[in-house]
């Protein structure tokens, strides 16, 4: 009997109080519609041990962002009586106070209701007997039911509701055709002359998106309605380009600097054929805002990821999407980690010719430290800007508030149906032509009929193809 009454009190909590399912049940369609389960939200609740590796996993495998709510909101009442609460405290952390307080309003108003129904006028004795037996006869059928039908049946409409509203948001929002295969032929006719992309995965990706920003410190920035739909489009394309995808949101300047520093720091890099980097937010000419109104400069942005402060990426093409413009800087060069060594110059410039006999004596005194031969310090990098350098980007006519911005919107068709047989720079070419047909629709404002023209710049010195879907046999 111990053993029973203790077995018990440990399948009890285990579960999450009924109160708090309650709030959950009662809120999930707007959970499901407003909540934004990514990387860092999961990694919250890891961190409170909510969740498991496998568990997280399984949620962001999710291929939108309401399955990924979904999932969660269904694995969150299995998770213990502490989990509503971490829960919220991850709401809070992940810039979701309002999702937050949604729950505990509705836990507050279920209370009065409760407290409501316990004040009841006296019966008179007989009245008190006959109330009882009707309840003891409504009860009846229900008594050998492990738990209320009722809970069964709400979580089974409440699914229902968000499926339904899933489909007519996607009715609307961008072109989610499965990115198309590259063939077996086509892999082979085109590897000698590109660059490796072998790996899996291809390589990691980061996205740094900003979509509200500060009302005290950055005043004159207004959010980026779409903005969420912009990360969450260029989440689900590289993840299928078979990339490690870590998105962050509504970063400041100082925050934006040291996720990059990670990032391009990572270890993994040594193993992986490419990167990727996208950055979302207000931009001036040559700089990008932080949520604080803080500018980073978009030359600090490639000089991170440049051969000299990440050599694990050497040789490797780093793929960049952003809006804001470029800036140069005098390229000193800088030895190549791992390079052959170096006999002879690979080219020679015109104002060396006659010098060889001195560039030989000096080759041999430094064949003696076996030195490498030298990289550019800035070179294999791709960089596409939403629009022309010089220009600031006018966010009310070109960004869709369901379908996102106009450049994410054709970056992402062409990726999907055109990577399986066309290298990235042409790519971008396809994006052009389509940017440079789009019109604004906006009657009334300055913003109708208004244009916009993206461009890139490239130091790729091979073709870069993504080979999507492919895998080659080593």
């Amino acid at each position: 009997m111990i053993i029973c009454t203790e077995y018990c009190r440990e399948m009890l909590e285990c579960g999450m109080l009924e109160r708090d399912k309650k709030a959950l049940r009662k809120n999930s369609v707007a959970l499901c519609k407003e909540l934004v389960v990514d990387e860092l939200f999961i990694q919250l609740l890891q961190a409170d041990g909510i969740l498991t590796e496998n568990m997280a996993e399984n949620i962001l495998a999710g291929e939108t962002s309401q399955k990924r709510s979904w999932r969660l909101l269904l694995l969150l009442p299995k998770r213990g009586p502490k989990a509503f609460q971490s829960f919220c405290s991850a709401l809070q952390g992940s810039e979701q106070q309002h999702l937050c307080n949604l729950l505990l309003q509705s836990q507050e108003m279920e209370a009065k209701e409760t407290q409501v129904d316990c004040f009841q006028p006296e019966r008179a004795p007989e009245e008190n007997s006959e109330r009882l037996a009707q309840n003891s006869r409504k009860r009846t059928p229900r008594s050998s039911l492990p738990f209320p039908i009722q809970e069964e049946y709400a979580a089974k409409r409440a699914r229902t509701h968000a499926e339904s509203m899933e489909f007519s948001l996607d009715a609307d929002s961008p072109i989610n055709t499965p990115v198309l295969p590259c063939s077996p032929d086509f892999y082979l006719s085109h590897c000698q002359q590109s660059y490796r992309m072998k790996s899996s995965p291809r390589g990691y990706a980061l996205v740094i998106s900003n979509v509200s920003f500060d009302s005290c410190s950055a005043p004159d920035l207004d959010p980026r309605k779409g903005g969420e739909v912009d990360d969450e489009v260029l989440r689900k394309v590289f993840t299928e380009l078979d990339y490690h995808v870590s998105v962050h949101r509504d970063l400041t300047a100082q925050g934006m600097r040291t996720c990059i520093e990670t990032f391009c720091r990572r270890p993994e890099h040594r193993t992986v054929d490419s990167c990727v980097v996208c950055l979302l937010s207000h931009g001036v000419e040559g700089a990008i805002y932080g949520t604080d109104g803080k500018l980073i400069q978009l030359d600090w942005v490639f000089e991170a990821f440049d051969n000299a402060h990440c050599p694990l990426l050497q040789n490797k093409p780093k793929m960049f999407f952003i809006q804001a413009c470029r800036g140069d800087e005098m390229d000193c060069g800088v030895e190549q980690l791992d390079g052959p060594v170096r006999i002879s110059s690979p080219s020679c410039e015109q104002h060396d010719a006659g010098r060889e006999g001195e560039r030989d004596a000096d080759m041999a005194r430094r064949n003696m430290g076996r030195p490498r031969i030298k990289l550019p310090q800035r070179s294999d990098m791709i960089c596409g800007f939403a629009s022309l350098k010089g220009q600031r980007i006018c966010t009310a006519a070109m960004r869709n508030t369901k379908r996102g911005s106009w450049f994410i919107q054709e970056l992402n068709a062409a990726l999907r149906l055109h990577a399986k047989d066309t290298h990235l720079s042409d790519i971008l070419v396809q994006v052009n032509a389509r940017i440079k047909e789009r019109e604004g629709y906006a009657p009334g404002t300055a913003h109708h009929r208004c244009k916009e023209m993206s461009e890139f710049t490239s130091s790729l010195c091979k073709d870069l193809y993504l080979f999507p879907k492919y895998q080659p046999q080593y």
